[in-house]
Formats: structure tokens, sequence, C-alpha cells
């Protein structure tokens, strides 16, 4: 039995897969697994997991090594993908999900993947695994005679604002660690959207130096790794996240101030005109400079003695 290969949803682990190992040892596998018949040659066969990998991962703790299953053959790639969404919508929620596997979902309904009329199917057989009194609904559309595309069908269908659908679709390009981290809520989700406008190689930059250094990416940061699309190099992306390419440069003159009033009033009379103040300060302020000079030592001033004149 092998896995279904990159398996769009996280999947139990901890309290989570020793509760649902506890309820497997106490009331048995209630609702059967689903499983992909291979071809593998003429010789044999293998099976793939559709639905059902906590349930297995979950019963492997126990010690069992047998699962009621119901084996799907001649699945074509595109079938068996819907099987492994639609059992996770079905049992998870969509608004449980995390953004990752919300992008996955929305992206794979929004591809050309995904027949209609083979999905309904599916959810009606997945229904009925889960409630054999489940009755078939008769589908209605309350839009009908509206023309809506298909980022405003999903938006209706999950309840989400037409832009979200947008961003989300934009997650589901990240590479699988920069995903992970927008799960974990390491990575927001807008700065996320700027970073998968970049290749899978500059993606990869910016994983390995976010590995490795404590560094924050904010929607700035984000914003500007973006205008480096295709052209985007390790120096540059470090300079970047570290925040070096937009520090402002030290300033070369002292920062103006204000003298207090109480200061100036000890030296100055009402009637002081402020470019008279102004000439007197530079002034006291170039002889105080000029008594800071070190002093020369005796031999310096040897040496200026016999300079001798040209």
């Amino acid at each position: 039995m092998r896995f279904f290969k990159d398996h769009p949803f996280r999947l139990y682990e901890g309290e989570r897969l020793a509760d649902m190992a506890d309820s497997i040892q106490n009331n048995g596998v209630l609702i059967p697994v689903i499983v992909r018949k291979i071809e593998v040659d003429e010789s044999g066969c293998e099976y793939e997991m559709l639905a059902g990998h906590n349930r297995m991962n979950a019963a492997l703790m126990i010690g069992m090594d047998q699962l009621p299953s119901i084996i799907k053959e001649q699945l074509t790639d595109e079938e068996a993908l819907m099987y492994v969404v639609e059992t996770n919508v079905l049992q998870r929620s969509f608004s449980d999900m995390l953004p990752s596997e919300k992008a996955k979902v929305l992206s794979l309904r929004y591809s050309d993947m995904f027949s209609q009329g083979k999905r309904n199917d599916i959810i009606e057989e997945l229904k009925k695994l889960e409630n054999p009194h489940h009755d078939k609904e008769n589908p209605t559309s309350p839009l009908l005679g509206t023309k809506l595309r298909s980022d405003e069908k999903l938006g209706l269908e999950y309840g989400l604002a037409k832009n979200t659908v947008a961003r989300l679709l934009r997650i589901d390009k990240l590479m699988p660690s920069l995903k992970k981290r927008v799960d974990d809520a390491e990575l927001g989700l807008y700065p996320a959207v700027s970073l998968s406008y970049l290749s899978a190689a500059e993606q990869s930059i910016i994983e390995d130096i976010l590995s490795n250094h404590a560094y924050k990416l904010d929607m700035k940061k984000a914003e500007l790794l973006r205008d480096y699309s295709g052209k985007l190099t390790a120096e540059q992306a470090t300079k970047i996240l570290s925040g070096e390419a937009t520090r402002k440069p030290r300033a070369k003159s002292p920062a103006p101030f204000k003298l207090k009033h109480k200061v100036y009033a000890k030296y100055f009379n009402p009637q002081s005109k402020a470019s008279e103040v102004e000439e007197i300060i530079d002034k006291a302020l170039e002889m105080y400079f000029a008594q800071q000079q070190p002093p020369q030592s005796h031999q310096e001033l040897e040496d200026t003695e016999h300079v001798p004149d040209l």
C-alpha cells in the first residue's frame, strides 16, 4: 500500500491521531478506506490510498494490518485526485482547512481537470458511504440565467470573496516549504501572494535564506522581491530580507535641533535680532572648537620655528 503521490492535505499527528487510534481500537473502522488498484506489470499490481490515510496510520499504531477497503480499478489520475480532494472536503469542511489546503482545493476546482458530472457522482458515493440513508439531492441553481466567471462560482460555493479566491489560487503556486510557512503563520497571506510570482529557483533562494536567518518577511520586502522577478540573485535577496536594501544611509551632517529658550535667554536680551544671535553663536562655537585642538608637542614647535622661508 502506498500513499497518494503529492498528497495535498496535512495528515493527523500527535493527540489527534492518538484519539483516532483509540476510536478504532474501541469501535473498529466504521467507514471503509478507498484504494486504487494500479497494474505494475503482468505479474502483479499495487494499491494506492485515496481516502483513508489517517485511518491507516491510526490502525498501524494499534497493530492492525488489515482495513475494510473499497478497491477502485481503472481509475484515471483525474478521478483518483477527485476522490482525494472530495473526501477531505466532506470530512473536514473547507473552512477548517489550512491556507495551502484551501489553495489546492480551489486550484483543482478552477482547472479544467474537474468534470462536474464525474465530481457529483463521486461526492454522492462518498456521502453514501458515510450515511447509507443519504438521499441524492436535487441540485438547483439560485443563479439560473446568470453567467458567472469560474472564480465567482468558486467564491459562491465556499463563501469567499472573489479577491480571496484569487489570492488562494496564487498561494498554490508556492513551493511546499513556503506553503508550510503560510500554514504555520510565519508568512502572511499578502506577502506570500507576491512571492508566488517568482520562479521556483527564486523561491528556493528565499527559502534557503529564511531557513538560515531569523529575517521577517513583510509586505514591503515581498513587493521588492517581486520587482526582481526573473533576475533575483541570492545576494540581492539577502540584502532585501535583511533590510539592508531599504535601510536609509547614515546622515553625514548632524540632525537639526532647536536651542531651548532657557539656554539662550541667559545670554541675549529680548531685543536681540535672530541674525545677531546666530552670528554670535557661530563665533562662540568657532572659538570653542579652536581651543579643543590638542596642543603641539615641544618637538613640533621646534620644527615649526625652523621651517625656512620660501
